[in-house]
């Protein structure tokens, strides 16, 4: 009886491994990633850009603007929303380094100012809606993912992302959900979006 149920739990953790082994090979394998179409244009936002990256972990140097301002590493998904809101804002943020999910900060209440970004932030699940231009952070991963809400209806939002994968889109929709005065983004992990003041 012992015996078997030792099997059983080495069983499912090596099952659990297998799991996670395939889980960091469909994020970082190559997948036939066709490495000559990083950088094509594949989305664009109000004039703004979205680069093809393969594979997430890709990185093909930094991004610096004219005025030496840092974009961050380019066709990642931080350096399309901060390139998005220099670009269409002229916006530069007073902490121009962080990985996606360092974009929100949970100490900060609700509807208050985040000064590293200089832009104010709603909790997921706030009384403020989302609207288009914000920025959504997601704990997805080890530096979470951010990205630009592109579309927002009373049941639904659409983003606009860059580097989402080498098989995945450049957009994406979730429920909008209004509830007991809170409107949540129904989706995995996301922290809360961020706006312009």
């Amino acid at each position: 009886m012992l015996l078997s149920f030792k099997k059983i739990i080495f069983s499912i953790i090596v099952l659990l491994m297998l799991l996670g082994l395939g889980f960091h090979h469909f994020v970082y394998a190559d997948l036939n990633v066709d490495e000559s179409k990083i950088g094509m244009v594949v989305d664009e936002l109000n004039g703004v850009k979205v680069y093809y990256n393969g594979t997430t972990n890709h990185v093909s140097g930094r991004n610096v603007a004219k005025d030496g301002y840092n974009l961050g590493l380019k066709y990642q998904c931080v350096e399309f929303i901060k390139r998005y809101y220099y670009e269409r804002f002229n916006h530069k943020m007073p902490d121009s380094y962080g990985h996606a999910k360092d974009f929100f900060d949970d100490s900060i209440p609700d509807g208050s100012l985040n000064p590293k970004r200089n832009l104010l932030q709603f909790h997921n699940g706030s009384p403020t809606k989302p609207q288009v231009d914000d920025i959504i952070v997601l704990d997805w991963s080890r530096y979470g993912h951010v990205a630009i809400i592109s579309k927002v209806t009373d049941t639904d939002i659409e983003i606009i992302q860059q580097n989402p994968g080498p098989t995945a889109s450049s957009r994406a929709t979730f429920p909008l959900i209004y509830k007991d005065g809170l409107w949540k983004i129904d989706a995995f992990r996301v922290l809360g979006y961020l706006r312009k003041r």
